[in-house]
Order: C-alpha cells, then sequence, then structure tokens
C-alpha cells in the first residue's frame, strides 16, 4: 500500500487568526504606565495537538460511492489536517482520483493531498497529470515511486519517465517553478498556498523492493534534499520500528516530519491482505487474538484496545500525528481515535 508540509499545517501549524493583541511576539505595551507587560500566555491546545489525517481511495465503481461518501463525512466531522487520495499503477485510476479530489476541494472542508507515482508514465504524463491537478486547484502532492502493475513482479521506469521518488519530488517543484515564472499572478496565489510535496517511509524497509532501513533513510534523505517537505510511513505494528526509524533518520540528517502511518487492527482478513501487498508481516500474536474471539465484537474490542496502544506508544514517543490508512471504511477509525483521545471530545 502507499504510505504523507510542510508548507501547509501539518510541519507548522498556524492559528486560523491573527492573535488580537501582540500578534508580532513583542512584549505587549501598556498605554497608561508606557511600561512593558509580558504577554498573556498563549493556549496551546489547538497548536500542539497531533496532527489527524486519513488516506482514502477513489470508488472502484458507482455502487461504492455512498458508503464511500459517508465515510468522508464521518471523517470530515473530526477536522483532519489534511487526507491523501492513492493514485493505482500506471494511473489506472487518473479520472476517477482527479474527479474523487476535485469534489473533496468544492463539496468538503478537507485538504487534500494527491498521490503520484512513476509507475507506467513518462515525464511528459506526470507533467500533464500535476498540471490538470493544480488547475483543479490541488496545492498538495504525495510523491511515490510506485509499485508495478499487477503481475508484474520487477519494477521497471518508463523508457521516457522518472526513476525514484526523489525526481518526482524534484519534477513537482520544477513544474511550480516555471508555472510562478510564466505568472505573476500564479506566483502570488503560490506564496499564499505554497506548494506541498509529501514522502513514503519505510520503518523496517522497503520489502517491496528488499530495501534495508538504512537504504530507506539514505533514500528518505535525496528525497529531503530533492524538495520534500515532510513523510508518511508504511504500515508497522510496533512502536519501536516507527521510533528506531526516525531516530535513525534524525542521525542521518532528515529534519522533515515523519507521521506514522496506521492501519485499524480489527479485521484480520484486511491486515493480511495488507501483509500480501506491502511484504509487511502481521505479529502472530495479534492475529491469534482475533481469531480466538468467540464474536465479532469481542474481536473488534480487541483490535481496537491493539490499535490504541500502538498510537499511544508512538505519540508518547514524540510521534507529531497520525495519518490512518481507512479502507474507505470509517467505523473502525473512528473507535480508534476515540480510544485513542484523538476525536476531539472532552472526556
Amino acid at each position: 500500500m502507499s504510505a504523507a508540509t510542510v508548507h501547509p499545517p501539518v510541519a507548522q501549524p498556524r492559528p486560523a487568526g491573527a492573535p488580537a493583541d501582540g500578534a508580532s511576539g513583542e512584549p505587549r505595551t501598556s498605554a497608561s504606565s508606557g511600561t512593558h507587560v509580558a504577554p498573556e500566555p498563549r493556549p496551546l491546545g489547538t497548536l500542539d495537538r497531533p496532527t489527524l489525517s486519513f488516506e482514502f481511495f477513489p470508488p472502484r465503481n458507482p455502487q461504492a460511492a455512498p458508503r464511500l461518501w459517508e465515510t468522508v463525512r464521518q471523517l470530515e466531522s473530526l477536522h483532519p489536517d489534511f487526507v491523501s487520495v492513492t493514485y493505482g499503477a500506471s494511473g489506472k485510476t487518473r479520472e476517477t482520483s482527479r474527479a474523487f479530489v476535485s469534489r473533496l476541494l468544492r463539496e468538503t472542508s478537507l485538504s487534500p493531498i494527491a498521490h503520484l507515482t512513476c509507475v507506467g508514465t513518462s515525464r511528459d504524463e506526470i507533467t500533464t497529470i500535476v498540471e490538470e491537478f493544480l488547475d483543479e486547484g490541488v496545492r498538495s502532492f504525495l510523491a511515490l515511486r510506485g509499485d508495478p502493475p499487477a503481475g508484474q513482479t520487477d519494477w521497471q521506469a518508463h523508457p521516457e519517465g522518472l526513476e525514484t521518488a526523489s525526481e518526482l519530488v524534484g519534477l513537482l517543484r520544477d513544474i511550480e517553478s516555471r508555472r510562478c515564472g510564466a505568472s505573476p499572478a500564479q506566483a502570488v496565489r503560490a506564496r499564499v498556498r505554497p506548494l506541498s510535496v509529501a514522502v513514503a517511509a519505510f520503518p523496517r524497509g522497503n520489502a517491496a523492493t528488499g530495501g534495508t532501513r538504512a537504504q530507506d533513510v539514505a533514500s528518505l534523505l535525496a528525497k529531503q534534499e530533492a524538495g520534500a517537505d515532510f513523510a508518511i510511513t508504511q504500515v508497522f505494528y510496533d512502536a519501536e520500528a516507527y521510533l528506531g526509524l526516525v531516530a535513525e533518520a534524525r542521525d542521518a540528517g532528515v529534519v522533515i516530519p515523519i507521521i506514522p502511518g496506521i492501519i485499524p487492527l480489527t479485521d484480520p482478513a484486511r491486515l493480511l491482505r495488507t501483509q500480501e501487498l506491502t511484504g509487511v508481516p502481521v505479529p502472530r500474536d495479534l492475529l491469534d487474538a482475533l481469531g480466538a474471539a468467540d464474536d465479532p465484537l469481542t474481536q473488534h474490542r480487541i483490535g481496537t484496545r491493539a490499535g490504541v496502544d500502538l498510537v499511544k506508544g508512538i505519540l508518547d514517543g514524540g510521534a507529531p500525528g497520525v495519518h490512518v490508512y481507512t479502507y474507505n471504511k470509517h467505523e473502525a477509525a473512528l473507535d480508534l481515535l476515540e480510544g485513542a483521545q484523538l476525536d476531539g471530545k472532552a472526556r
């Protein structure tokens, strides 16, 4: 599965409105005495809360659309910082992904990040796709090398395409620079809404390529140098996998935020399918516990508890937030976030 600013609010959260007084951070001046008075402490609740984001994929058929939009509305109520929208191998969901992202922009308060891959696409074709998204108003992308199409075991670059995610990051920056250079109006708009580029990270190394964590850290550093703003990790099942990646990345000079990608742990069939897609093994004890449950409700509770423990472990270790792979379903995601007290509700 795909793993992502920041110029948007993820990496550098900003308040929605300017502070009423002392906005510059200078000491407040008393008009009556002329003496300087220390500014009042600013509440940190909205600034230091963990970031929250979700991944969706476009509906595979018209019948799936109503359920997807019910999920969108349910999760929109949590006011996530952003949502990401997947993009199939070889661009097979190009039109549906673009239509879905466009509708998110028009009909919701959500900030979508559009996935992009290098698979089976020339540099010129990728440029056209990016231009289409930018013209729709998209200002954030998740740049991925991408997995081989179904039935193809080895990854092969298009003869006129890109070979790495870092090259895709560089292309996005080049496209934005060219657009700003060609239009003063576009340059102004880009200052107001800077282009944001996210990338993937792999806590245990990229199993799809046989890569190690050290190799992924080197790749992550290259993506940062190409202009990436933040990273979103592939799934993992223990806090140490994520925390170890962050520690190793920081030692190597990676400074961009690394957001952990989390899958709800309630559905053993979904977990096994994810293992098949990503090569990341699901812990045997988790599968055994879910399989031993007497009924679906007990199974759901066991999986939710395991997910809550994982989320709390990574947040306690310093994670900036969580990115939830929803599989276009909201129930398990909502229960996970409620248990981890990330749903914004008073306790």
